[in-house]
């Protein structure tokens, strides 16, 4: 399927929208390796959904604001296109960083969500001031980034052969990860204390294999939040849904039922 883009402009800062599909609303907000409406889940979903899928600024070739510092700020970018969007009773997913905004939004309010899934999520901080829940992308070669971040490392993105151009939304997109996600690490200290606020049905999925955000983590951040369930998926690691994208929608498409 063919995405269609629209663009926005919210308080200054430019935003690229993708959507595919016809059907009920699918917010996708996308992790840290940026957007992700290319990967061959995302037709399978489209044959239910109507998936909307912003591009965080910064990320896929765009700019990320001057005034923008952590994730805080693209919280209440989110508000603002939110409301420009008019988004209802709209299936939330968040892929890593994108869970980590997902669940942000909907601690502060579920009013526009039906359903809450989140994808090896990162964002709460679950052992202590000194226990490291999340591997240090930034400090590990990348040849071990895929070996902890992927069931099959070969199955990996590879750099080889991919054009300057392509190469450079990469680096661009790692910058816009650490800008959104570097201080606290991942993390935002005060969410374990609000996401119980969530009050939406949630599917918390993880990659059985993943090594950068194990699935122990996973397991406590869905105890978090009530009524949560929470599934591993074999043979995955940090992106189930490429790595076993029909195990994926399988437990996605009977959640959303």
């Amino acid at each position: 399927m063919t995405d269609k883009i629209e663009k926005y402009t919210l308080q200054g800062v430019e935003v690229d929208v993708a959507r595919k599909g016809e059907g009920a609303p699918l917010l996708l907000l996308h992790g840290g390796g940026g957007p992700v409406m290319k990967h061959p889940f995302t037709d399978e979903l489209a044959k239910k959904f109507e998936i909307i899928a912003p591009t965080h600024p910064g990320f896929g070739g765009t700019r990320a604001p001057d005034h923008f510092d952590g994730m805080e700020d693209l919280k209440y970018f989110y508000l603002d296109l939110l409301d420009a969007l008019d988004i209802n009773d709209a299936v939330l997913m968040g892929i890593s960083m994108g869970g980590w905004l997902a669940a942000e939004l909907a601690t502060i309010s579920c009013a526009r969500f039906s359903k809450l899934v989140l994808v090896d999520a990162v964002g709460v901080k679950i052992g202590g001031p000194t226990d490291r829940d999340i591997v240090d992308v930034w400090g590990i070669p990348p040849e071990e980034a895929a070996r902890i971040m992927w069931h099959d490392p070969e199955k990996a993105p590879k750099m080889e052969g991919l054009s300057d151009e392509a190469i450079g939304d990469i680096a661009a997109n790692r910058i816009a990860l650490g800008l959104y996600t570097w201080e606290p690490y991942m993390h935002n200290p005060k969410l374990t204390h609000r996401i119980h606020r969530i009050s939406v049905p949630t599917l918390v999925i993880w990659g059985a294999s993943d090594g950068l955000v194990k699935p122990d983590y996973g397991q406590a951040y869905a105890k978090l939040i009530k009524g949560a369930k929470f599934v591993a998926i074999s043979e995955a690691g940090h992106s189930p849904h490429a790595e076993q994208p029909e195990a994926f929608l399988s437990q996605v498409l009977a959640f959303t039922d």
